[in-house]
């Protein structure tokens, strides 16, 4: 069979991103519906969103080693069939107890596609230039996913039914596994063993899961309580646990000489707060659109368009921009423009208008987005040899969805402690400013990502330029 091209690999991998991105923003539009007809409380909704990012990026670590030990097509095959399954079970599920285990299921089965495909892409694009496109496209998938997610959820919502949100992935999920299968090649194991580090997998899964939890639960422990501080403490015992794992293992499933690299350490803190902010933000959007703004599902998904559109313009710009410059000074000024447009939003009042409220928000929110995900993106992958390619993507995809998780968690928190402690303005003035007090929470995300880039990132000459070849990891770890 005549070898598939470069692209044709691209395309297909992408799709399968595609599917993971859009899954963890297409409830959003869904959920006023789907409370109603599952009987969900208001605060375990969130529990929809959330139980998907908390599972996927729980077991992202776990699922880019395994890519590297056994293999990238085959993680990807395994994860895209699970997917696929699970999604049909969630068009199905009946009650709000069932939906939420079949999202985590399905947020465990995108963890093993989302590295393999991110870590496909690295070892076939291995030129500088190239790679830049591959992963300027790569980030197109992964923000414009996001936004296209609300515009598909709301037509879909509307028109068909919310179970169709889920229902969509199974024909997807049946014609891309036949053609990933027929045209990605095999790649063989990058290591020889074939053990994974599962006392580490369980320690990082458990530690990030009590920290989701800790936030979520905050407005109704509060924020002071003892039972907040003592599930935070626990928490942090088992984040200390696994980091003393990874240290003495022989086959850590991070190993830590990985943040050595001064830019790797330097992406993933920026990509944390970037995905709270991007995860978050777009679930209270959603639901102050739907429920302030009174527009129905589908409007609801066609005011968030300039998103895709603008994410577009700006990812297929970034590689040339990223060539010329750097990516040190978008990772400062990215950050600052999303704040920007937090701020903007932060001044909604409850006679607000979309041109006048979320339209300004929604034309400068993406600029940042996409002048800061695909440098991100390049600082966490450039300078890594090929047997950690898996490791590398499962790493940053671990800081973007554990990010999402944990700031969806803080800025429901925040909007939900703040419309309490309004309560006595009357209801809607309340939820407006646990809107408001959610805003500026988010802006502190941005401000500290900016803060990072600063300090963190070093200028280069040839910055996210270079191939991944083993030498790049000892000469960037000196640095």
């Amino acid at each position: 069979m005549k070898t598939p091209s470069k692209w044709r690999i691209f395309v297909l991998v992408a799709v399968a991103q595609f599917m993971v991105v859009l899954d963890n923003a297409i409830t959003n539009v869904a959920l006023p519906t789907i409370k109603q007809q599952l009987h969900f409380s208001g605060s375990s909704l969130q529990w929809v969103v959330t139980a998907y990012a908390l599972s996927f990026g729980g077991f992202l670590l776990l699922g880019g080693r395994a890519a590297d030990l056994f293999g990238r097509r085959r993680s990807l095959l395994t994860g895209m069939v699970a997917f696929t399954s699970f999604s049909l079970l969630i068009g199905l599920s009946q009650t709000s107890t069932q939906l939420i285990v079949l999202r985590a299921l399905q947020g465990l089965s995108g963890a093993f596609m989302s590295p393999a495909a991110l870590s496909i892409v690295l070892v076939t694009f291995r030129d500088g230039p190239a790679r830049n496109k591959a992963l300027s496209y790569w980030t197109l998938v992964a923000t414009g996913g996001a936004a296209l997610g609300l515009l598909l959820g709301g037509a879909l919502t509307q028109y068909f039914g919310w179970r169709w949100n889920f229902l969509i992935n199974v024909p997807i999920g049946v014609v891309m596994t036949g053609l990933i299968a027929r045209y990605v090649p095999v790649h063989e194991r990058e290591e020889r063993r074939s053990s994974l580090d599962i006392p580490g997998a369980v320690l990082a899964t458990s530690s990030l899961m009590l920290l989701v939890f800790a936030f979520s639960q905050a407005p109704l422990w509060g924020w002071a309580s003892w039972r907040l501080l003592g599930t935070l403490t626990a928490a942090l015992g088992l984040l200390a646990g696994f980091v003393a794992n990874e240290a003495r293992v022989r086959h850590p499933l991070m190993p830590l000489s990985t943040f050595k690299v001064r830019n790797v350490r330097g992406a993933n803190l920026i990509m944390a707060p970037l995905y709270a902010t991007m995860l978050g933000g777009f679930f209270l959007l959603t639901l102050y659109v739907q429920t302030a703004l009174q527009l129905s599902p589908v409007m609801t998904g066609l005011s968030f368009l300039p998103f895709p559109v603008i994410l577009g313009i700006m990812s297929t710009r970034m590689p040339r921009l990223v060539q010329r410059y750097g990516f040190r000074r978008f990772l400062i000024i990215g950050p600052l423009t999303i704040a920007l447009g937090l701020a903007w939003l932060s001044r909604l009042q409850l006679d607000s208008t979309y041109w006048t409220g979320i339209l300004p928000a929604a034309i400068i929110m993406p600029l940042g987005i996409g002048m800061t995900m695909m440098p991100t993106i390049a600082a966490a992958t450039s300078g890594v040899p090929a047997h950690e390619a898996g490791l590398a993507s499962g790493l940053i995809s671990t800081s973007q969805q554990m990010g999402g998780a944990l700031g969806l968690a803080i800025l429901s928190g925040v909007a939900a402690s703040a419309t309490a402690r309004a309560a006595h303005l009357g209801s809607a003035q309340a939820s407006l400013h646990g809107y408001h007090a959610a805003f500026w929470t988010a802006i502190a995300f941005m401000a500290a990502a900016a803060l990072v880039a600063l300090a963190v990132i070093r200028p280069a000459r040839r910055d996210a330029t270079e191939p991944a070849a083993s030498g790049q990891l000892q000469s960037s770890a000196s640095h």
